[in-house]
């Protein structure tokens, strides 16, 4: 008798772990329908790939250890809004726009483009691009055939109100622009609080554009710390380790005025709820206390050539480093992995109350 009873536990034991296995695990839905992706090489999943353009990733060593290789991602695995899809439930990637057809569209779309900057000449020294406003457009036309499969424009607003948005620009106006004066005159017309003000008001006019195309619930990811770049250090730092602050400083001035569009946003285009993800911070936090993360190197690059593997990024065929998880930078610009994995989680899951204004991706999605 007392070993049926025992049995019959865990037989319910069993029957009760399967069903909370099905329901929460492999069949449970994301959190949002759909994700939608608008940024540069950070985020970039393909869509230069075909464009011509030398700020491309779609060969070896990028995508080292990525499921299948080489896909166009600036790192040697995934980034941070493939770690965002994950953890908003997505079973799978959120495709690029240079190659999603059909009703796959309706689970979102990456518009993210290597070297595009909120200015529309921002990046021009590497060829095509997608700016912004070309984003824009594509995403557009993704809403049209949204409305198309759908069936009428009602029903695809419904649809898109409940989707998260992520954007990320403003790091190539600064690296490819304003600090590029042999390109650009820019660092010549602004001072870097004029040249923030110009970009702000721009970027909110593009960000307004967004909203009148139906976005709801928009995630704004703040510029890093670009001075601390295994580039900037190859080029501007004397001793190789000490962060470019006169670039550090531009773009917080940058940071700054973008959360406080947040504020104003929130406040004017109701019911729009738009979050600020404090990504120079949270990079501080790696290069204040890297050993805690796990971090042996910030300064130099896995893989690239010259000076802290800062003056190019990896060649194709290129020997990377090892000991990839330890690196805080994979090639001149790029973070690594590990460092996407982190930074990630914390836009979705705040650490600190300053990782994300005035919450964070994870209650954005329960809007």
């Amino acid at each position: 008798m007392g070993g049926e009873f025992i049995t019959w536990q865990l037989v319910c034991v069993a029957t009760i772990m399967l069903v909370l296995y099905l329901e929460y695990g492999v069949q449970a839905k994301p959190q949002v329908p759909c994700y939608f992706i608008f940024g540069d090489s950070l985020v970039d999943n393909g869509n230069n790939n075909a464009l011509a353009s030398l700020a491309k990733a779609n060969y070896m060593p990028y995508g080292i250890d990525f499921p299948g290789g080489p896909t166009g991602r600036f790192s040697n695995g995934n980034t941070t809004v493939d770690v965002i899809a994950q953890l908003l439930g997505f079973n799978d990637y959120i495709p690029p726009y240079a190659t999603t057809r059909g009703r796959g569209i309706l689970r979102g779309v990456n518009y993210a483009s290597a070297a595009a900057g909120i200015r529309e000449e921002t990046g021009y020294q590497l060829g095509a691009r997608i700016s912004m406003n070309g984003q824009l457009r594509n995403f557009n036309n993704t809403v049209s055939q949204v409305v198309r499969l759908l069936g009428n424009k009602r029903s695809a607003t419904n649809y898109l109100r409940k989707c998260i948005y992520s954007v990320g620009m403003g790091g190539n106006d600064y690296l490819n622009n304003y600090f590029m004066p042999q390109n650009y005159p820019t660092s010549r017309l602004y001072t870097p609080q004029q040249y923030a003000d110009v970009l702000i008001r721009q970027y909110s006019q593009q960000l307004k554009t967004l909203y009148k195309y139906g976005a709801r619930k928009i995630a704004l990811i703040g510029v890093g710390q670009i001075g601390c770049s295994p580039n900037a250090l190859a080029q501007n730092s004397r001793d190789g380790k000490s962060c470019v602050q006169r670039m550090n400083t531009a773009n917080q001035l940058f940071n700054d005025r973008l959360k406080s569009l947040v504020d104003d946003f929130n406040k004017n285009l109701s019911p729009a709820k738009f979050i600020y993800i404090n990504a120079y911070g949270i990079f501080q936090d790696f290069l204040d206390n890297p050993s805690t993360f796990g971090f042996k190197v910030t300064n130099i690059a896995c893989c690239g050539v010259g000076r802290n593997n800062g003056q190019i990024t990896c060649l194709p065929l290129q020997n990377p480093c090892l000991n990839r998880k330890e690196y805080l930078y994979w090639d001149a610009f790029h973070p690594t992995e590990a460092a996407n994995l982190l930074v990630g989680r914390r836009s979705y899951t705040a650490k600190s109350p300053k990782d994300a204004y005035p919450f964070d991706i994870r209650r954005l999605a329960q809007l």
